[in-house]
C-alpha cells in the first residue's frame, strides 16, 4: 500500500534549505548576528519536520503531505498551525538574513 506524496525534486530541495538554514543560523550565533532570531529559527528548523512527518503519518492515501497539511489548517489542528508559522517565521528569517548581509557588503563597499 503506497501513499500519494511530492515529488523526489522538492524533497531534495526541502531538506537541502532545512540543512542550510540550520548551517546558516549556527554560524549566525557564532558570529553574534541576529542572536536570538537564529535560536528560534534552529528550533523550528529541527521540531517542525519531525511534527510534520509525526502528523502526516496517518494522513488519508489519497492526499499528499501538503494537501494534508492544507486540510488539517482548515480543521484548525494546532499542529498544522504550528507547522504553517514555523515556515513563515524562516521564511522572514532568510529576508531578514539575506539583507541584513546585503547592507553590510554595500556599508563595507
Amino acid at each position: 500500500m503506497y501513499w500519494e506524496t511530492l515529488p523526489n525534486w522538492f524533497w531534495a530541495i526541502y531538506y537541502l534549505l532545512l540543512i542550510a538554514t540550520l548551517g546558516i543560523a549556527v554560524f549566525s550565533i557564532v558570529k553574534k548576528k541576529m542572536k536570538s532570531l537564529s535560536i528560534v529559527a534552529i528550533v523550528f528548523c529541527v521540531t517542525v519536520p519531525v511534527i510534520s512527518l509525526i502528523n502526516s503519518i496517518g494522513r488519508p492515501e489519497e492526499m499528499n503531505e501538503f494537501e494534508h497539511l492544507i486540510s488539517q489548517l482548515q480543521q484548525g489542528a494546532i499542529w498544522s498551525i504550528f507547522t504553517i508559522v514555523g515556515y513563515s517565521f524562516l521564511l522572514v528569517w532568510w529576508f531578514l538574513f539575506l539583507f541584513k548581509s546585503k547592507t553590510t557588503v554595500i556599508v563595507a563597499s
